[in-house]
């Protein structure tokens, strides 16, 4: 009598789309993110209140020095007690310390002091949350599915764009400083429990060291500078974001102030940028992987920087809101692309340095272009500037176009 082997069906990969543990984590994300923007709007109206313009401004920009000078601090600490640990504990303390704020305010009303103090300390817990909630993905999902995770991300950060302000604002009309730093901290409070639901599997490879603090920090530096396809795609992502921040942000505004756009104008250029994102975000969640995509996101960002020479001389609205839409998907499919590769090709024992310096590039160094990219237009003319701007761009996307191990590598299936 004959028997038949039976080869046992192997499980198929959920989709990140569909997997709940996902969804919960994205949940998580979404509720931080736009807990962020309420914040912002919260501190900004605060300190207009009770301050000049100039001071307004510095306690804004207070909270953005320690989350830069300990971004770095930040990875280490992830990669030592794990991201879940360090991202749970931060986001309980930036809940705690919001909702902290609003019932100081409740009692004794908005000073300087206390919103720089705030800012000071927000600042330095948000340097332990970015990093530890990067590294997350490849503990949530599987590795054929980080490209999907973050296009998923991407979507998260323009539903936050597009509702944070408006719920910020609603808050502060039904109840002032009071009401939106509450609704923040409330909102960081829904993320951490969101959080705690979510399962996350232990890497292989993801030993501590017993080293010092300092030397886990100069280990992960030079495995940056040493990795074959870090190394290039670091570069690519400084370069890249050091030109094009300041143009889409503070360059944007300028320009629609001297072409006589309005603020209605420059309105349907960020909304058309934001879908432009939005788009590329969804179609990398919805394909899970892009092929070629060292290649593609290389090129994706060099069609950006020509698309944002485009706005600078484009002679109608219409036109520059097409080009903000042709720009947000060409920089969106690159950044996410970017994300996934740095969490793909990075060993588990370094995911939160590795995300530290990605992010210590594109939310701490890259803004410092703004009072430059205003002054050079102040100088030039906005012309000059955003070609000079996009040649910068440009530069990044030569560099990994020039590295052969980059433009070969590949996401996961």
């Amino acid at each position: 009598m004959s028997t038949t082997a039976v080869i046992p069906a192997v499980p198929l990969e959920r989709p990140a789309h569909r997997d709940g543990n996902v969804l919960r984590w994205l949940a998580a994300y979404t509720a931080s993110m736009v807990g962020d923007s309420v914040y912002y709007l919260a501190l900004s109206w605060a300190a207009a209140r009770v301050g000049s313009p100039a001071q307004a401004g510095l306690v804004l920009a207070v909270g953005s020095v320690p989350r830069a000078l300990l971004m770095l601090g930040g990875g280490v600490f992830a990669d030592r007690f794990g991201p879940r640990r360090v991202v749970i504990g931060s986001d309980a303390a930036r809940s705690v310390i919001i909702l902290g704020m609003a019932a100081c305010l409740l009692f004794t009303g908005p000073a300087l002091g206390l919103l720089i103090a705030t800012a000071l300390v927000f600042g330095v817990v948000d340097a332990l949350f970015l990093p530890a909630v990067g590294a997350l993905p490849p503990r949530i999902t599987t590795e054929g599915q980080l490209g999907r995770v973050q296009g998923l991300r991407g979507l998260a950060a323009r539903i936050a764009n597009v509702t944070g302000a408006p719920i910020g604002g609603l808050a502060v009309a039904l109840g002032g400083s009071v009401a939106a730093f509450t609704a923040a901290g409330a909102l960081f409070a829904v993320s951490l429990a969101l959080l705690l639901t979510v399962r996350m599997s232990p890497l292989a490879g993801g030993a501590r060291s017993e080293s010092t603090a300092w030397r886990r920090l100069a280990d992960g530096l030079r495995y940056i500078r040493s990795h074959r396809v870090l190394a290039p795609l670091m570069v690519v992502l400084a370069v890249g974001e050091l030109g094009f921040v300041g143009p889409m942000n503070i360059g944007l505004t300028l320009l629609a102030q001297q072409r006589g756009w309005g603020a209605a104008g420059m309105g349907w250029i960020v909304a058309a940028f934001g879908t432009g994102a939005g788009a590329a975000s969804l179609l990398l969640a919805v394909r899970g992987r892009i092929p070629r995509a060292g290649l593609v996101q290389s090129c994706a960002l060099l069609g950006g920087a020509a698309s944002a020479v485009g706005l600078a001389f484009a002679p109608s609205v219409v036109l520059a809101a097409a080009a903000g839409a042709l720009i947000g998907a060409l920089a969106g499919l690159s950044g996410a692309i970017c994300g996934a590769l740095l969490q793909t090709v990075t060993a588990p024992a370094y995911l939160g340095r590795v995300t530290s310096v990605a992010t210590l590039f594109s939310l701490g160094i890259a803004p410092l272009s703004y009072p430059v990219t205003g002054a050079a237009i102040g100088a030039w003319g906005t012309g000059p500037v955003f070609v000079a701007s996009a040649a910068v761009c440009a530069t990044g996307a030569l560099t990994g176009l020039a590295s052969r191990v980059l433009r070969r590598v590949e996401l996961p299936h």
